[in-house]
């Protein structure tokens, strides 16, 4: 998987491509603490345009995003989840945990 970082004012987005496993873990965790702690930011996007297949434990890591942000007071969305990657996280409830775009 192939991890982007951008910062926008007071938003940040990480753009993910490729499949979002466990195999991604270390890349994703590095990069999404960095993006939290960045200075001004207050709203997280996870762009999931580009992802192809996810499993459980990218559920998981989406949830520590989420957990890891709300400590700094700041949203975080998923946006751009289409196909099987936006069906797996209704059928996890994802959407009744986060904004769906």
């Amino acid at each position: 998987m192939d991890v982007k970082v951008q910062v926008s004012g007071e938003k940040a987005t990480l753009s993910l491509s490729g499949r979002f496993d466990f195999t991604a873990h270390k890349e994703f965790r590095q990069h999404a603490e960095q993006t939290v702690q960045h200075n001004g930011v207050t709203g997280v996007e996870v762009d999931l345009s580009g992802v192809e297949y996810l499993d459980s434990s990218a559920l998981g890591m989406l949830l520590l995003l989420k957990e890891n942000a709300e400590k700094s007071e700041q949203s975080v969305s998923l946006v751009n989840c289409q196909g099987a990657v936006r069906r797996i996280l209704e059928v996890a409830n994802f959407d009744k945990l986060f904004q769906l775009g």
